[in-house]
């Protein structure tokens, strides 16, 4: 890794219900904009990447969150900074996910999620879910 480069951990909530899982769309003006992605956001100050999880996804998405199983973490170089992905299978929530940021938010079938455009550092997350679909 280039000691150079900037690290970010994120935590991510890969929203479950009915063999589907809720994405988001991200803003053209941010790193990676006009991919979709499963919710979530960086991790504040000392914040455990599960109580980043609730904050984020509360004020992405509008849900609260009973329950987060972490899963992995997946660690991608890109040119311009390291992102250390924290990831979280959500079953259990109070609400209805809904993108509270004005960008797109909706449900998408497992097996549909190749059709989307991700980026690159959520390509083991999407594998991950593809098994659960064999």
């Amino acid at each position: 890794m280039n000691p150079s480069i900037v690290e970010i951990d994120v935590a991510v909530g890969v929203i479950l219900k009915d063999g589907a899982c809720f994405v988001t769309k991200r803003s053209h003006e941010q790193h990676q904009g006009g991919k979709w992605e499963f919710p979530g956001g960086k991790l504040e100050g000392d914040e455990t990447p599960f109580n980043a999880l609730v904050r984020e996804l509360r004020e992405e998405v509008g849900i609260s969150i009973l329950d987060g199983e972490a899963q992995y973490i997946v660690t991608y170089e890109y040119p311009e900074k390291t992102v250390n992905l924290h990831v979280f299978w959500v079953h259990l929530f109070n609400g209805e996910p809904e993108s509270k940021e004005g960008l797109e938010g909706r449900w998408v079938e497992l097996s549909e999620l190749n059709s989307l455009t991700f980026p690159e550092a959520n390509a083991p997350i999407i594998d991950s879910l593809l098994e659960l679909t064999k």
